[in-house]
């Protein structure tokens, strides 16, 4: 890439009524590094036209399908630099493999895949091709889950003995799939989402952010999905009992029945000098309260955090960073190993950004978690 550019940016998915599609443009073009070109937005070449549209892309570039987008972007002189996956997850592996294969680097929605198979599939081809590989756990973005993640990696809060992360939404309490809402349409639908309902969508969020904060890994657990609403075709409510690897133990609650609740992801650490209490509906102060000390707020921006949190800060104190930026942060990352790939292959990714690694494990959580279930009893992880 000329140094003078920004990298250029094929999506696949995204169009007419999609959440995340839009959501990736914005983040992926937040600080200047990227831009969207083109794009196979929808199944209907209608619809993929009309959100090239509204994206303001080349007219000729807003494809009927992402093998077609593929082909056709290999041999321009602009070619894209890498894919974007914000389809539903049943096109998630078909489309990553495709773009690797292709020579395309590739930054996927979570989760990775349908399934844990699949995923095992997908780890092989991204060490085949070795090609840039990222998934976009949106929440490792903030910059004071970074600092959370300095605290328990640093030693700071001493030996980790208890975590407890929960993620509670409402918005599946009545069953608007069968209405027409898109959103929830897929994701209820086993063919679209694969097996795992609330357990994949956000309770696969609540296991990395454990992870990713404590640097902790899950050693085996004991889950209860539920399907609460009738007639819907997979579960919208969990709760899992883990065991660490350091022998400490933690428990992850999942809802997306949870009535008035909005996003409500939240992270509790425990160790044996000091504890960590976020909230991503306040994301911009993290809780840490000491066994002998005053208890402290840290604020976002603020000079006294580590240089993690510090580096994926934009803006001055007092000025709330949220979502978007958050996302932003894991496409400056995922920029910076495009950076990288110039001089070194396989790309490396920074280590604070979510990749191959995350999205084995996350497949592996849901896969444990639905046997865990159906079994009644611990399963090894």
């Amino acid at each position: 890439m000329a140094e003078n550019r920004k990298w250029r940016m094929g999506m696949v998915g995204g169009g007419p009524g999609a959440f995340i599609g839009p959501v990736h443009k914005m983040a992926a073009e937040l600080d200047g590094r990227m831009e969207l070109v083109a794009g196979a937005f929808s199944q209907s070449s209608e619809k993929s036209r009309l959100a090239g549209q509204a994206f303001r892309i080349d007219p000729a570039r807003a494809y009927a399908n992402y093998n077609e987008m593929i082909a056709a972007e290999r041999i321009r002189k602009d070619a894209i630099d890498f894919v974007v996956i914000a389809t539903p997850n049943n096109m998630h592996l078909p489309v990553a493999k495709a773009a690797l294969e292709a020579g395309f680097p590739v930054m996927s929605d979570k989760r990775a895949t349908m399934n844990y198979s699949e995923a095992e599939e997908l780890e092989k081809i991204v060490a085949k091709c070795g090609l840039a590989y990222g998934l976009t756990h949106t929440y490792a973005g903030y910059a004071l889950v970074r600092e959370a993640r300095h605290l328990c990696r640093s030693d700071q809060l001493g030996t980790i003995r208890k975590i407890a992360v929960e993620y509670l939404q409402g918005w599946l309490s009545q069953p608007i799939e069968t209405t027409g809402q898109k959103q929830a349409a897929w994701r209820s639908d086993p063919k679209f989402n694969g097996p795992g309902g609330c357990i994949g969508d956000i309770g696969v969020h609540a296991f990395h952010l454990l992870e990713y904060v404590t640097g902790l890994r899950v050693t085996s657990l004991n889950a209860v999905l539920r399907t609460v609403v009738p007639g819907r075709r997979l579960d919208d409510d969990c709760s899992a009992m883990l065991r660490l690897d350091n022998g400490a133990e933690g428990m992850l609650m999942a809802s997306q029945i949870a009535t008035g609740e909005g996003n409500g992801l939240r992270l509790r650490v425990y160790g044996e000098h000091g504890s960590i209490d976020w909230k991503q509906e306040d994301p911009n102060r993290l809780r840490v309260k000491w066994a002998d000390r005053p208890e402290e707020i840290r604020h976002a921006a603020a000079g006294y955090l580590g240089a993690d949190a510090r580096a994926v800060t934009r803006l001055p104190g007092g000025h709330p960073e949220g979502y978007i930026e958050a996302f932003a942060v894991l496409y400056r990352e995922f920029a910076d190993a495009l950076d990288a790939s110039r001089n070194s292959k396989p790309s490396p990714l920074p280590p604070t950004l979510p990749g191959i690694e995350a999205a084995v494990r996350g497949m592996r959580f849901i896969d444990r978690g639905i046997e865990s279930s159906r079994r009644k009893n611990w399963l090894d992880f």
